[in-house]
């Protein structure tokens, strides 16, 4: 469950990722080349506990959604985002099953 911290950001005069508790911590929220589905399980729980206590929680979410962001963003990952109607180019996971149906029409 998001919860936001009891200090307000005022967003116009700074950048919100700025307050973000996942700065400096990339390798949580954007996957490894050839990551295996457990290994990103286990990656996107770690991420969603920082981003369940961030007082950025609403920018951030709205900034994945409207930018088409890729990788772990306020506790959606670009495959939810795409499941909730908001335009990524490629997700992840329907890159990974469209090339499994790909291969099973192949065979």
């Amino acid at each position: 469950m998001h919860t936001t911290s009891a200090q307000a950001i005022d967003i116009g005069v700074v950048d919100w990722r700025e307050h973000a508790s996942c700065k400096g911590q990339s390798t949580l929220f954007f996957p490894p080349k050839a990551e295996r589905p457990q290994a990103r399980a286990r990656r996107e729980a770690k991420a969603k506990q920082l981003c369940d206590q961030c007082s950025v929680f609403d920018q951030c979410r709205a900034s994945a959604r409207q930018n088409r962001e890729y990788g772990y963003w306020a506790g959606e990952s670009e495959e939810d985002r795409h499941l909730l109607g908001f335009q990524v180019s490629a997700p992840i996971g329907v890159r990974v099953r469209l090339a499994r149906q790909a291969e099973r029409e192949s065979a």
